[in-house]
């Protein structure tokens, strides 16, 4: 339960994206070589930017309860692991999303498309790289094996509950 919780920043950063985005489209309206848009409109710097600033904010915030409950909701260990951790998570989790439009562009789904797993997935895995290249003694310590098996099965059922709920909120066109 503890690396569920601790993960949350990592999550939370996707929908920190969707409620900052909206500005400086990050491809620019280019294309690659395929000749369709490198990733859409729905990928912004202002929101990579802002999600990753909420996911990260978020996790100090769960640092700073988990130490109100003498750290039996988990720890990222001191202030600076309280900041680096999630900030490592929320940046891998946007850039994982981005690789998953990325994806879903190559293989012809277009903005808004449903992409199945490639929706879901790509942002924890990417979490989960980055956790492993820049805090491996944490990733070792809280998501090998069984953890991150858990998280990578009941990601998909948050993720479209999330989903649903912004597209109720105006936020997302579709509700996937």
């Amino acid at each position: 339960m503890q690396s569920i919780i601790m993960f949350i920043p990592a999550l939370i950063a996707n929908s920190g994206a969707v409620i900052t985005g909206g500005h400086f489209v990050i491809d620019r309206g280019k294309k690659f070589f395929d000749g369709r848009r490198i990733l859409g409109n729905g990928k912004t710097l202002s929101g990579y930017l802002g999600g990753i600033g909420i996911g990260t904010i978020t996790g100090f915030i769960i640092y700073l309860i988990s130490g109100a409950f003498g750290y039996a909701l988990g720890t990222y260990g001191n202030v600076y692991g309280a900041l680096m951790i999630p900030l490592v998570m929320a940046t891998g989790s946007l850039t994982g999303d981005i690789a998953g439009s990325f994806i879903k562009r190559r293989i012809g789904i277009d903005r808004g498309g449903k992409g199945g797993l490639l929706d879901q997935w790509p942002f924890a895995l990417m979490a989960f790289l980055f956790l492993y290249i820049f805090e491996r003694s944490y990733f070792m310590l809280h998501y090998v094996y069984l953890p991150m098996i858990v998280i990578l099965v009941i990601v998909p059922p948050i993720h479209r509950a999330v989903n649903i709920i912004g597209y109720r909120m105006h936020k997302k066109d579709v509700p996937w």
